[in-house]
């Protein structure tokens, strides 16, 4: 019986991050339910990132003195509103499946910011799977017809533009650990919905806004907002928690579960199909996810045996200085002070999160 416990609490993480996936992949009915409604895609954005943001602060308001002014704040806040605005109005005017595939360029938009912004070598292994990725998105984009292989629609160019924004705001949560480690992860949470809140606000002005009457049409939309809002911060915070136990390399791979709901998702309830092109392109974007995480598998399993060698190396001095202490005056042998603290640990190499891609 405790052997079935302690496997359903290991798998926990995993189901954790798979349900989180599985909202993503249907929360485009739900929006687009909003605009039938009268709410447009920009002000849907706007309201539900309020609603997650007020929701997590509610939550976790014990949280908010560990924040500090740091420019990277405001950069990850613009981010993650190009990323919700992006993804947000691409599904609801466009075909879901294809937004979301070009939203899945993130191979190839993080290698490049990475290497900028966290000063990570671009190697020849990430420099083929960027390529990889986006032969995907020519693939499925090019047509005889329409000659250059560029988004076909302003639902395909928000895609693709929410895809750059996701990349960008991985790389900068990195960035965020980095130089504000006090800074608790809820308030990088909160730090993205508000940044989603403030720009789907600001992009609202320039999209004309029917007028809503008061009444039941009104009531469904506060209420739905509301409930996305909810749901959209409590799967945020959900995913952290699987995020934090299951490795990055097997996170980013289940993460692609939201691919298989979003197409089972916009079959069934929109009957979108997609084409020979689409598939093609698509298993290129997914493959380029796939090998990405089996490289940076076996870059995190080179860097585990190097920090290994070096801590070898490390007790064996430490068991050398035990055997031999060495006095104040440098003189081995005899009862003096030790020269290190047994109880010591070696460094074990760099502190930080690596980016998921």
């Amino acid at each position: 019986m405790s052997t079935v416990g302690t496997g359903l609490k290991s798998g926990l993480p995993t189901l954790a991050i798979m349900i989180g996936a599985s909202v993503w992949g249907v929360i485009w009915y739900p929006l687009r339910t909003l605009a039938a409604l009268g709410l447009t895609g920009t002000a849907a954005a706007a309201a539900t990132s309020t609603a997650g943001c007020l929701f997590v602060l509610l939550l976790r308001h014990r949280s908010i003195a560990t924040v500090r002014w740091h420019w990277v704040l405001p950069m990850l806040g613009l981010a993650a509103g190009v990323t919700n605005v992006g993804f947000v109005w691409g599904a609801i005017h466009g075909e879901v499946m294809r937004v979301l595939l070009l939203f899945y360029l993130t191979p190839a938009w993080t290698a490049i910011f990475a290497h900028f912004i966290l000063r990570e070598r671009l190697t020849w292994a990430g420099a083929a799977l960027s390529a990889l990725s986006l032969a995907g998105a020519v693939l499925m984009l090019w047509s005889p017809k329409l000659g250059m292989p560029l988004p076909g629609s302003p639902a395909e160019w928000a895609g693709l533009a929410g895809g750059m924004g996701f990349a960008m705001s991985n790389v900068l949560v990195v960035k965020t650990s980095r130089v504000l480690p006090q800074m608790k992860p809820e308030m990088r949470t909160a730090v993205i919905f508000g940044g989603a809140a403030i720009f789907g606000a600001a992009v609202s002005r320039f999209e004309p806004m029917p007028v809503l009457h008061a009444g039941e049409p009104l009531a469904h939309i506060v209420l739905l907002v509301i409930v996305l809002g909810l749901l959209l911060s409590s799967n945020n915070m959900l995913v952290q928690y699987g995020l934090a136990r299951v490795p990055a390399n097997r996170a980013s791979i289940i993460m692609l579960f939201e691919i298989v709901v979003t197409a089972l998702s916009s079959w069934l309830l929109a009957g979108e199909t997609p084409g020979p092109r689409e598939w093609a392109g698509g298993a290129c974007i997914v493959l380029a996810s796939l090998l990405s995480s089996w490289v940076h598998r076996a870059q995190d399993t080179k860097e585990g045996e190097k920090r290994g060698q070096h801590a070898s190396a490390d007790a064996s001095a430490m068991t050398h200085a035990q055997a031999c202490p060495i006095d104040e005056s440098g003189n081995a042998g005899g009862g003096g002070n030790d020269a290190g603290d047994p109880g010591a640990s070696p460094n074990s190499g760099r502190n930080g999160a690596r980016t998921m891609v």
